[in-house]
């Protein structure tokens, strides 16, 4: 499954796993970010950390480099 195929929902919630796949990074590199107060928003839930899509897209927008807008 590719992620376009994915509803755009910005409520939609990621596990950490998730966003390391669509990130291309591993599960430790979030946790560091986490620790050290970087990347996007997240939920800590019972002990399950969850990033809501919106924030995850706003991230994503914010770090945009180059190209040219539409």
């Amino acid at each position: 499954m590719s992620y376009a195929s994915i509803p755009q929902n910005p409520d939609r919630m990621l596990s950490e796993r998730a966003l390391a796949a669509r990130w291309v990074l591993s599960t430790r590199t979030l946790q560091r970010w986490r620790s050290d107060g970087y990347g996007p928003a997240f939920l800590n839930i019972g002990g399950s950390i969850r990033y809501r899509l919106g924030d995850i897209l706003a991230y994503e927008a914010q770090h945009r480099q180059g190209g040219d807008d539409l």
